[in-house]
């Protein structure tokens, strides 16, 4: 059935909303014919601010209360940010697109002094330097090469955030790279932090629009978002995630690419050398422990060389790693 507007469901956040008005820019400029509208739904996420995100539990914080209004009706379809899709959907939901990915690195900001930025590096940070993030991935990464640091919690808007390194509450704060362009504010990076420093979320920096399965208009219209290249990379990385059972209460990193066969070197785009490169780690909330793997592969097989990775770690120590944290969370 032909509709002449579309509604969107999305968080009502800068960023989440950056996000949605890209998709509608997007829709409308291949259906001119459709007016697109956006519906701001407060998430559980969003209303729980006062606590680490891993103490909450559950999966699905950012993204529940979107799906059940797409399940209702009364959204056509939701946005969302990859790295807060849960791998298990709403059996009548799903996927529809996933757009090209931003820069999926993460990002090292720190303090404004006398017009400069006082330190300019993650590795010139002093001991004991005081670091804000909410992710428990983060900090277990940098615990591990800086057990000295003292790293806390840090939860709110990209906005609140920033505000909160300047007013002296933090020596310096790590953030998505990606949520950091999308809103203008990347003169604020001091230093984009490699993944072999810090490995990035699941699906970090890339856009999902999920919508029901059998509403075919909507989902002939999305399809063109899809970008191949992005939608393989992130499948593997939630393949990965899906089969450790991850929750926002472990710290697990995937990054996943197009490679090339001959050379090994990163590329951006599909040819007959093409591959598959993923590497993913589960680490101890401490970061005392990191359990590292690397995987290449088909890039039509991402799924089954995700799980190939996942099971590689679980044999390496992750499962104890992953037992432990679920015993006492």
């Amino acid at each position: 059935m032909k509709k002449n507007k579309v509604i969107i469901g999305t968080r009502g956040s800068k960023l989440a909303l950056w996000q949605a008005e890209w998709v509608r820019a997007e829709l409308e400029k291949t259906n001119p014919e459709i007016e697109v509208r956006l519906n701001k739904i407060k998430t559980t996420g969003d209303m729980i601010l006062n606590v680490p995100l891993a103490q909450v539990g559950g999966k699905g914080l950012f993204v529940k209360e979107i799906e059940e209004a797409v399940m209702r009706g009364e959204v056509d379809l939701a946005v969302h940010s990859m790295k807060d899709v849960p791998t298990d959907l709403p059996e009548r939901l799903h996927l529809a697109a996933i757009c090209k990915r931003e820069d999926p690195r993460d990002a090292f900001l720190c303090q404004i002094q006398n017009s400069k930025f006082k330190i300019q590096k993650f590795k010139e940070l002093p001991e004991g330097a005081h670091i804000g993030t909410s992710s428990l991935r983060r900090s277990c990464q940098l615990l591990n090469i800086r057990p000295g640091l003292k790293i806390t919690q840090l939860r709110g808007n990209l906005d609140t955030r920033v505000r909160k390194l300047d007013e002296g509450q933090f020596d310096a704060i790590i953030l998505a790279v990606a949520g950091i362009k999308r809103l203008g504010l990347q003169n604020r990076i001091t230093e984009i932090l490699s993944p072999e420093l810090c490995l990035p979320a699941i699906g970090q920096g890339a856009i999902g629009i999920e919508c029901r399965k059998d509403d075919e208009f909507i989902n002939n219209i999305i399809k063109p978002l899809n970008h191949k290249e992005t939608s393989v990379c992130v499948s593997a990385e939630r393949a990965f995630l899906k089969r450790l059972e991850g929750g926002c209460q472990v710290p697990i990193a995937a990054y996943a690419r197009i490679g090339h066969r001959a050379k090994g070197t990163e590329q951006r785009a599909y040819s007959k050398d093409s591959l598959l490169v993923i590497d993913g780690l589960v680490g101890s909330i401490t970061g005392d422990t990191i359990i590292r793997g690397h995987l290449e592969g088909r890039l039509e097989e991402p799924e089954i060389i995700g799980t190939r990775l996942a099971e590689d770690l679980l044999s390496k120590g992750a499962r104890e790693i992953l037992e432990e944290i679920y015993l006492f969370s």
